[in-house]
């Protein structure tokens, strides 16, 4: 059975948008308040090679970590009852964003530059495609990568919300989107 075949609520949810905006504290929240598991496609990467994803980018180089990464996408894609985070570039890759939008539902979570420029400090070391990188260059990232998140089905803005608040309206949108296509 594939995910197209699977009801609206049983679909797994995505978690999409660039790095640091909080794909994976507010998976983890709506996967707890929907009683489904939570899985961190970098996490699981870097628990496979057994180190941290800047060494990895390192040892193997970003081509093979982003091949990694949608071969892992689609495996997780095609379960059911799954909340997935997926890392700010998973979306480089278009068959990456096909696999997601056919067979899931895709949330794209959206943070300003102004809101997300404040948590640089606490994830620059971690993310290896910010090493090196000028704070221009680093906002030209952000910006030219927004195109890439366009391809979702439902955005949520995050700007001055705290983790809860925006898991509660994701849930709460899931739950108004099942009752309106799926009634019970």
């Amino acid at each position: 059975m594939t995910s197209n075949d699977q009801s609206l609520r049983e679909k797994n949810i995505v978690f999409t948008g660039f790095m640091g905006v909080g794909k994976t504290s507010i998976g983890k929240a709506v996967a707890k308040k929907l009683y489904r598991d939570f899985v961190d496609i970098d996490e699981e990467i870097e628990t496979k090679h057994n180190m941290a994803t800047t060494d990895i980018f390192k040892e193997i180089g970003e081509q093979a970590f982003r091949e990694e990464e949608k071969n892992m996408i689609a495996d997780f894609c095609k379960s059911k009852l799954k909340i997935i985070s997926v890392g700010g570039g998973a979306f480089l890759h278009e068959e990456t964003r096909e696999i997601c939008l056919s067979e899931c539902i895709v949330f794209f979570l959206d943070l300003s530059w102004e809101s997300w420029q404040d948590r640089i400090s606490l994830i620059i070391d971690s993310r290896p495609v910010l090493q090196g990188k000028s704070i221009d260059e680093i906002k030209s990232l952000f910006y030219d990568r927004q195109s890439i998140y366009e391809g979702h089905h439902s955005k949520v803005k995050t700007d001055n919300l705290v983790i809860e608040e925006v898991a509660d309206n994701v849930v709460h949108a899931l739950k108004t989107a099942w009752d309106i296509y799926e009634p019970n």
